[in-house]
């Protein structure tokens, strides 16, 4: 078995954005193309090859430790976005209030892909998915802005629904009509991993 497998599951991005470097919050700008680099999208508060480790990885590094940058890109799906936004009495949620750089449509239960998936398109760029995204209350204040009696219940509706951070493992184009294929690792699920979240 090859240690990454093509699949025939496929997304469409549907919309595209950056968290503008030095600004305040996490409200993303809309945009038509980007161009992936290895250290992400230009002028992203979340571009660079490394990265200050922050409370997600406090059990194996210190506050504020240099480490890789697996979060350049956060990337959520319109399924369940639509999902969230139902939850807390939206008729949509908007990717802006998200910090979102990348809407997908057309893979079911997108949160939960493995990861170290590949998600490519035709021209080869490739992201890789280093794990799920968490959700915290960042959006929630954005959300705040537009749709006051809303955000507040952002944090709880988007658990398992937040989406993906993923790094750039292939520099290359990426523009919105765009088709990312999903490549899986080839291997089964860890033996152990229900015994690790008390199952």
């Amino acid at each position: 078995m090859p240690a990454l497998i093509s699949t025939d599951y496929t997304a469409k991005i549907i919309w595209l954005g950056r968290v503008e470097a030095g600004g305040e919050g996490i409200r993303s700008v809309p945009l038509e193309a980007i161009e992936a680099s290895y250290a992400g999208v230009e002028n992203e508060t979340h571009s660079g090859l490394i990265r200050p480790a922050c409370v997600r990885v406090r059990a194996q590094h210190p506050e504020g430790t240099e480490i890789r940058n697996v979060r350049q890109f956060s990337i959520v799906s319109v399924e369940e976005m639509n999902q969230i936004a139902q939850e807390i009495g939206l008729d949509r949620l908007e990717p802006e209030w998200l910090g979102a750089s990348m809407v997908l449509e057309g893979i079911g239960d997108f949160s939960h892909v493995p990861p170290s998936s590949r998600l490519q398109n035709a021209d080869g760029t490739a992201l890789v998915v280093d794990m799920q995204n968490q959700p915290c209350n960042w959006p929630g204040k954005e959300i705040e802005k537009d749709q006051p009696g809303h955000g507040k219940a952002f944090k709880a509706a988007a658990v398992g629904r937040r989406g993906v951070t993923a790094w750039v493992e292939r520099e290359g184009p990426l523009k919105i009509g765009d088709e990312m294929r999903l490549h899986l690792p080839g291997q089964r699920a860890w033996a152990h991993f229900d015994s690790c979240y008390g199952a």
